[in-house]
């Protein structure tokens, strides 16, 4: 906990040094670390350390004499900027994976992304850029929502903080079918952007140890979010990135089952060119049909994909989809029926 709290603070004092021309006194940093990081006390011996442990890094920072006193600021190596090099091939798989992310836009993810855009456009020959240009006229990213997370900057900010000091998070947080937030206390673990949202991974304080105490909230949902000067240890052993690959989508629990679909004749090749899951298992049908088997944490993350093959795709197993899916069907059928008979009449 300690060295992870140091490394923050290091990476804070270089993020506060880029910003002064002049440097800054231990004092000052000292402040800016209390209050961008939230922290309610720091001494200034830390923040000497925290320097001295940056020059034995070998990045260019040191004290310097001036009427304020003593002020630390970067010297002329800090400064200069890393050649950087790419091929028009390079530039266009950079430019593509900066569409995607647009979701990101006001976010201090989508900040890093731009700041790095600008530094290879500044970098690059005329010629490679012009390379560039002319072939990315012809190829482009579509699918992408317009969807902003502009708003959300200050709480993601508050997330991504919480979650490297492990923090608990004070929330509101509003679900679609309620009609005023919730005030609701987190454990944060990870950020996932998934189908142009972001949700955090994140353990609800009111739940019990053990099964379903783990969930992943949506953060359009999130009206405010408050770091407070509560700590929590992380699940020993928890992996995010394991966690998500239990799942088909973001539905994903702490447990997964299996799922059995019959895919038709004429859905199969869909099936084969936009495959559900990594890991998924196509079983060949004499007819031309096959059976997929994926695994998911919800019956929410297969049912609309089975819904939206309609009548080319029948859940086999577990019963109990079959059964939701049964009423959904029936409920689509007495609601379109009416429909129909209001054509007709």
């Amino acid at each position: 906990m300690a060295r992870n709290e140091q490394l923050i603070r290091q990476h804070k004092i270089l993020q506060i040094l880029e910003r002064t021309r002049f440097g800054k006194t231990l004092e000052e940093i000292r402040d800016d670390l209390i209050d961008e990081l939230g922290l309610s006390s720091l001494h200034v011996r830390t923040v000497r350390r925290d320097l001295e442990a940056l020059q034995a890094a070998g990045i260019d920072v040191a004290s310097h004499d001036s009427a304020r006193g003593k002020v630390w600021k970067f010297g002329p190596q800090a400064k200069e900027a890393t050649p950087i090099t790419a091929s028009a091939t390079e530039l266009i798989a950079l430019s593509l994976s900066r569409d995607l992310l647009y979701p990101l836009a006001g976010t201090p993810f989508w900040q890093g992304i731009e700041s790095f855009w600008n530094k290879v456009k500044e970098a690059l020959p005329e010629g490679v850029w012009n390379h560039y240009e002319k072939y990315r006229r012809v190829l482009y990213v579509r699918g992408m929502p317009a969807k902003s997370y502009e708003s959300h900057h200050g709480i993601l900010s508050t997330i991504n903080r919480a979650i490297l000091e492990h923090r608990v998070v004070e929330v509101d947080y509003q679900k679609p079918e309620v009609e005023t937030p919730q005030k609701r206390k987190i454990e944060p673990y990870a950020v996932v952007f998934y189908q142009s949202s972001l949700y955090i991974i994140a353990a609800a304080c009111e739940a019990p140890e053990g099964e379903g105490r783990i969930r992943h909230f949506k953060l359009d949902r999130f009206s405010k979010a408050t770091a407070l000067d509560e700590w929590f240890k992380p699940p020993e052993g928890f992996d995010a990135q394991q966690h998500l690959s239990r799942g088909l989508g973001i539905f994903t629990g702490e447990s997964t089952q299996e799922f059995r679909i019959r895919i038709s004749p004429r859905a199969a090749r869909w099936v084969m060119e936009d495959p559900w899951q990594e890991d998924q298992e196509v079983e060949p049908l004499a007819d031309g049909a096959v059976i997929l088997k994926v695994r998911a944490g919800h019956d929410m993350d297969v049912i609309p994909r089975v819904l939206a093959l309609g009548e080319e795709a029948e859940i086999l197993e577990p019963e109990s989809c079959r059964q939701i899916i049964a009423e959904i069907v029936e409920k689509l059928a007495s609601l379109y029926g009416a429909a129909r008979q209001n054509v007709g009449s």
